[in-house]
């Protein structure tokens, strides 16, 4: 469970990295903004399946300001501590049961979920990456060891 803690704790970070670079760039690269929303997004979707709530007709890739975003960062980041506060190693194997965007059923443990948000969002942190690039801009270290020796 510790190991799941550090990686949405590094996860938080890393947003928070990419936010602040994307607010400092903001008007110059609308797909990295587009890509960081849908990471925010799925955070929440994902947090809601952990309750055991509908997320079907949660939006995915909404277009979302900057500012939407930084909120999302917080909210999202809530919701995990508050996940965390209250649950035990055995509720990682709990069984979750939801939906997907297109209505199809699914079942996973939750510990399997988590660790889906946290590499869901690294993956798509790294197409930011590449995107800035792209664009002559320094990319967003969002390492996971550089979390650590943070």
């Amino acid at each position: 469970m510790q190991k799941i803690q550090h990686m949405l704790n590094h996860l938080h970070w890393a947003n928070q990295n990419m936010l602040k670079t994307l607010q400092n760039i903001e008007g110059k690269n609308q797909k990295a903004i587009h890509l960081f929303s849908h990471i925010l997004l799925s955070e929440h979707i994902w947090f809601t399946r952990l309750k055991g709530e509908d997320s079907s007709a949660l939006a995915i890739w909404d277009e979302v300001s900057l500012g939407a975003c930084a909120e999302m960062v917080k909210q999202n980041n809530q919701n995990f501590t508050e996940f965390f506060s209250g649950v035990t190693e055995t509720d990682l194997d709990t069984v979750v049961f939801y939906k997907n965007s297109k209505g199809k059923e699914f079942q996973n443990t939750a510990g399997d979920i988590l660790t889906h948000i946290a590499l869901h969002g690294q993956y798509h942190r790294g197409q930011i990456n590449q995107r800035l690039r792209e664009d002559g801009l320094e990319p967003v270290n969002v390492d996971y060891i550089a979390f650590r020796r943070d």
